[in-house]
């Protein structure tokens, strides 16, 4: 009630600073906030400002809410100093100088007298208890005192607490109000957050609009540009759209930014949609229905689901739910499994992300796999993006940019060596990088060669299956084929193929 009582007290100022407002949307809070003062009154009146932890042990009510409880707790009140005057009184009337009124919840109220002075005790002194140094009386007058007081304590806790109960009771009728008055204050909260973030950190007003663009120039993660040295956030442009750019593939290192970069449009898009300024210099946002992002994934040990199950799953979810209207966020899809497993599957989400007929959804889309860069030459709305890097001598600088076209350098082992990995890890990493890169070229200049010789003719022996095959089809006249006969056919050079 207290806290209630609190936060209700504010809202008459609130209501004073929007008054003057120019603003539409504000004038129409400010007319449809209503104060609650009855409600701040009634607290204000009834409940004592500094009240205990429970409500069942009194305590509660302000002296003046109610006329009987008043009266009971005068009653308490002046019962106890009555006990007070009897003690003094009896001393007086008996001569024994250490007699004291006491109080126990099973007994009550009591006169103790000890042994030493029990020749002393008058007859109208009733024995109620006897105790190894002292006995405990009471007297008509204590016990009349007596019901007085504990009576009147218990009606002052039970009194109490009906009155509460009244109030709250009261108070509840009111709670459509209350709510109302809720979510207009939550609104004005978070119009005036809004406020304060766009000017304090120089965010823009996006243009919003239904058109399947989302352009954005300067843009900046409104999160880690406030963990870094003002100013030293690097800003980075986005295009994207349902025709020349549905689809960017972003390479780069580990480390250089591209998870950075990829989070920071979605959040600005998710920021214009919900009303707040963006940090950019310029942001033209058309509307999405979803943001899917699927940004790493933890192991699922418990539920028996490895990082690449939560992935897939994650992935096959994003496939069924994705619209065209949607904005999508992959980052290193296929990286939990084998190469070639990895490779086939990014490529495959690829180009079902960005083919019309399936989604053809906004997708920022960063992978290692440096083959799916071919894509952009191969599917209409596929663009290749990377983050720029910039090598001197053995060592590498993160530009944090993004530009145009693809990258093939992974740069795996200068991270390593950024992350603090040891030098004879390092130097051990870059002779097998050699030895296998060695390989590699050998392997291809080999391909080369077989592709070559079947070329001119030097046919292997399954080449010359193939050759025998073909012979036997020249032969055949279709025309004259029954359909069982060209059946017959199709299995017997089956065979000769196995």
């Amino acid at each position: 009630m207290i806290s209630l009582k609190t936060s209700l007290s504010n809202l008459p100022e609130l209501k004073s600073i929007l008054s003057n407002t120019k603003s539409k949307m504000l004038s129409n809070l400010y007319e449809n906030l209503d104060e609650l003062k009855d409600i701040t009154e009634l607290i204000e009146k009834a409940i004592i400002d500094d009240p205990p932890i429970t409500i069942k042990e009194g305590g509660i009510i302000k002296s003046g809410y109610n006329k009987e409880l008043d009266e009971y707790k005068k009653a308490s009140i002046e019962g106890k100093s009555w006990i007070v005057n009897i003690e003094a009184k009896e001393r007086q009337a008996t001569g024994i100088k250490n007699l004291k009124v006491g109080y126990t919840k099973v007994f009550g109220y009591y006169i103790e007298v000890t042994k030493s002075f029990l020749s002393q005790v008058p007859d109208r002194f009733i024995r109620k208890q006897t105790l190894t140094g002292c006995e405990r009386y009471i007297t008509e007058e204590l016990k009349e005192i007596e019901d007085k007081v504990l009576g009147a304590e218990e009606k002052v806790i039970n009194l109490e607490y009906e009155e509460f109960t009244k109030i709250r009771e009261m108070i509840s009728r009111q709670i459509e109000r209350i709510q109302k008055a809720s979510n207009i204050v939550a609104t004005i909260d978070v119009l005036s957050n809004f406020a304060v973030v766009a000017d304090d950190y120089e965010y823009i007003m996006p243009e919003i609009n239904n058109e399947d663009v989302i352009d954005i120039k300067d843009g900046r993660h409104p999160v880690v540009e406030r963990m870094v040295d003002r100013g030293s956030f690097v800003e980075n442009d986005t295009i994207l759209n349902q025709t020349e750019d549905r689809l960017s593939i972003i390479t780069g290192p580990n480390m250089a930014g591209k998870s950075t970069y990829m989070r920071q449009v979605a959040l600005i898009t998710l920021m214009a949609q919900i009303g707040c300024f963006v940090p950019a210099s310029y942001a033209k946002i058309g509307v999405v229905d979803k943001i899917f992002t699927r940004v790493g994934a933890s192991d699922d040990l418990s539920m028996g689901q490895s990082t690449f199950m939560v992935e897939m799953i994650e992935v096959a979810t994003i496939l069924k739910e994705a619209t065209n209207k949607s904005l999508v966020i992959l980052d290193e899809i296929g990286r939990g499994t084998s190469t070639y497993d990895g490779l086939s599957i990014a490529w495959a989400v690829a180009e079902y992300m960005v083919n019309p007929e399936t989604i053809g959804c906004k997708t920022l889309f960063a992978t290692h796999y440096h083959e799916l860069t071919s894509l952009e030459e191969k599917i209409e709305g596929i663009k290749n993006y990377q983050i720029a890097v910039k090598e001197q001598g053995d060592d590498i600088v993160f530009l944090r940019k993004i530009i145009s076209g693809g990258t093939d350098e992974s740069y795996g082992v200068h991270v390593a060596k950024l992350a603090g990995v040891p030098k004879k890890v390092l130097s051990r990493s870059n002779e097998i990088l050699k030895t296998l890169e060695k390989k590699v070229r050998i392997k291809e200049k080999q391909e080369e060669k077989e592709m070559k010789k079947q070329v001119n003719g030097q046919l292997d022996m399954y080449n010359y299956k193939l050759a025998d095959i073909a012979t036997e089809f020249n032969k055949i006249d279709v025309n004259q084929l029954t359909p069982i006969e060209a059946l017959n056919v199709i299995v017997k050079m089956k065979e000769k193929l196995k």
